[in-house]
């Protein structure tokens, strides 16, 4: 990878699962700069818009934070509808000089939806219900795969141990994890 290149991978894992009537969004502690652990504990998943969606973010830290503000401002616009708010903030984010160097991405869900947000001006819907996102992602999407099919296991159940999962592999997530869920609409 060319020093100009964006580093969006590492440093956190997010996952979501969508099975039966809930979505759960996971994303470990870990705060890395570099090789050196600076935080364990940070909360990289949020409720927004009076707890009706999730958010969880990779990425830069300060970045992540700006994008989540301005995804609040676009929800409070756009009350009810995830997938216009999120495309209208990906436009903002592809477009705009300030918002475009921005270094990070987002997984968001509603009742209904689950979208990955980037800084591309992707607002993509998995056809799974699974999300992942973050250096450890790949992981605990094949993790949250081979365990989604369960019947013993919920979505936070299934999250809870394809992110330990990921955990076990990558150095840049940890076991701290904080699970937000909602109940669906199916």
């Amino acid at each position: 990878m060319a020093a100009s290149e964006p580093q969006l991978w590492h440093g956190t894992t997010i996952l979501s699962v969508r099975k039966g009537d809930t979505v759960v969004v996971a994303g470990d502690g870990q705060v890395s700069m570099g090789q050196t652990v600076i935080k364990g504990n940070a909360r990289k998943v949020r409720l927004l818009a009076d707890g009706r969606v999730v958010v969880g973010f990779a990425g830069a830290t300060a970045d992540a934070f700006t994008l989540v503000e301005r995804l609040e401002a676009k929800l409070e616009r756009h009350p009810g509808q995830l997938t216009r708010a999120c495309v209208e903030l990906a436009k903002d984010w592809r477009t705009d000089r300030y918002l475009r160097r921005l270094e990070a991405m987002m997984a968001v869900v509603d009742a209904g939806t689950s979208l990955v947000l980037t800084g591309t001006g992707d607002v993509l819907e998995p056809e799974d219900g699974l999300i992942a996102i973050g250096s450890g992602g790949n992981y605990a999407l094949a993790a949250a795969r081979a365990l989604v099919d369960r019947d013993d296991m919920d979505a936070e159940a299934v999250a809870r141990r394809a992110m330990q999962i990921a955990g076990e592999i990558c150095v840049y997530t940890n076991d701290n994890i904080l699970v937000e869920s909602l109940k669906t609409t199916s």
